[in-house]
């Protein structure tokens, strides 16, 4: 049920709200036995290559699934997005494919993916309502909130390497009842946030895309969720 929408069709570029749909195609993976948290993938170069934010795994070098999972889920990680991408599907490139497919079935018109980062790429846009949709079936999966609800954590690398992370959604913080929830920024996407909270066995779905800044995108969500609650 939507209660507030504004330009919620108009097409933007998302930034690493991209990682949704990353996530979703992961967890159905997980879901569907062909993926498992406990299985160890062997990162390629070109993952630990991705640059922006990322938790700085190391090329040929054995990590978790869960790890990578969580390193996505937190903090946003465009490294391990890629190796979680490489490992389902044989490339990036095939596993964007799967993602383009999944936005098909899942009635999302207004939306193309061109990487699974959400780094600026031409032809990738998404709209707030197409984001809503994916993020809504990304929460159908439990699995996702042994991850999303993590406020710090640390990434252990071979060799006693450590990397510390903290949420880059910080509403699972400070807004009571928000459990997950995905952030993005790019130049050219500014500030953008997808987010969900649940009381009293309701659960809301805010998406804001182009904010001008951080402390608006949280603020915004904040107000909708404040006016669904309402």
């Amino acid at each position: 049920t939507v209660i507030y929408s504004k330009n919620e069709t108009e097409r933007l570029p998302i930034a690493s709200m991209c990682k949704i749909m990353t996530l979703l195609l992961t967890f159905e993976a997980i879901d569907n036995g062909e993926l498992s948290l406990s299985d160890t993938i062997t990162v390629s170069a070109e993952a630990a290559g991705m640059g922006g934010s990322q938790i700085f795994l190391d090329a040929d070098k054995p990590y978790e699934v869960r790890e990578l999972v969580k390193g996505v889920v937190v903090a946003s990680a465009n490294d391990a997005s890629v190796a979680l991408a490489e490992q389902i599907a044989g490339s990036e490139d095939l596993f964007v494919s799967e993602m383009n497919e999944k936005c098909r079935e899942l009635g999302m018109a207004d939306t193309h993916f061109s990487n699974c980062t959400g780094l600026p790429k031409a032809g990738q846009y998404s709209c707030a309502k197409d984001v809503s949709a994916m993020f809504s079936a990304l929460l159908k999966h439990k699995g996702y909130f042994e991850f999303s609800r993590i406020w710090m954590d640390e990434i252990r690398h071979d060799g006693g390497r450590i990397t510390e992370i903290s949420n880059t959604n910080k509403l699972i913080r400070f807004y009571d009842g928000c459990d997950g929830g995905k952030t993005g920024y790019t130049a050219e996407a500014g500030h953008c946030l997808a987010a969900s909270a649940q009381r009293k066995g309701m659960r809301l779905v805010a998406v804001v895309i182009k904010a001008p800044d951080s402390k608006s995108r949280f603020g915004d969500v904040s107000k909708m969720f404040n006016y669904g609650f309402a």
